[in-house]
């Protein structure tokens, strides 16, 4: 059991716990559709990268370690696409089914909604259920499935794709800067 859960931004000091735990999806299955594990150089890299522009980046942490992550990122590089967001959710295998995905989910989604984004994606490689069952209950739906769109561990992969609105969605235009 997990006790003193705590959601808070990542710091630097984060990046080698958050680099585990990604190695460990990298690895282990299609929770990550890498091929390679990124070492703690291209970790750090990427979350610069992202917090530079805005984009949020939480650990959680038990008894003060860092037992998952979570981020959004730019899903396109067109400015059209400015306010959909991907996430990324990762927890530690000791600490899965102990709610820290949720907490991680919940917090980054609220996030994004004060960041006046509009829509979130998730990209989850098939199998992994608990992930789907864990966006479901965060209010996503499916809206796709691209079959066999990725091959690792010696066979094909399909990656299905869920949405939910972020605050109004495309109910209204959002505020022009």
């Amino acid at each position: 059991m997990l006790c003193d859960v705590v959601v808070r931004e990542t710091t630097e000091a984060d990046m080698p716990a958050i680099t585990a735990i990604y190695a460990e999806a990298v690895n282990a299955g299609a929770a990550s559709l890498e091929l390679k594990a990124p070492d703690l150089a291209e970790m750090t890299r990427r979350w610069r990268v992202r917090a530079s522009k805005g984009y949020p980046h939480i650990v959680a942490t038990s008894s003060g370690v860092v037992v998952g992550y979570a981020a959004a990122r730019r899903h396109r590089p067109s400015p059209a696409h400015r306010f959909l967001v991907e996430d990324s959710v990762y927890v530690s295998y000791h600490a899965h089914g102990g709610g820290i995905g949720r907490a991680l989910l919940g917090e980054l989604i609220k996030l994004c909604e004060i960041s006046k984004f509009r829509q979130m994606i998730a990209l989850i490689g098939d199998g992994n259920v608990s992930s789907v069952k864990l966006h479901e209950r965060l209010g996503f739906r499916q809206v796709g499935l691209i079959e066999g769109s990725a091959f690792k561990h010696g066979r094909w992969f399909d990656t299905l794709l869920m949405q939910r609105a972020l605050g109004e969605g495309n109910c209204s235009l959002p505020q022009q800067n």
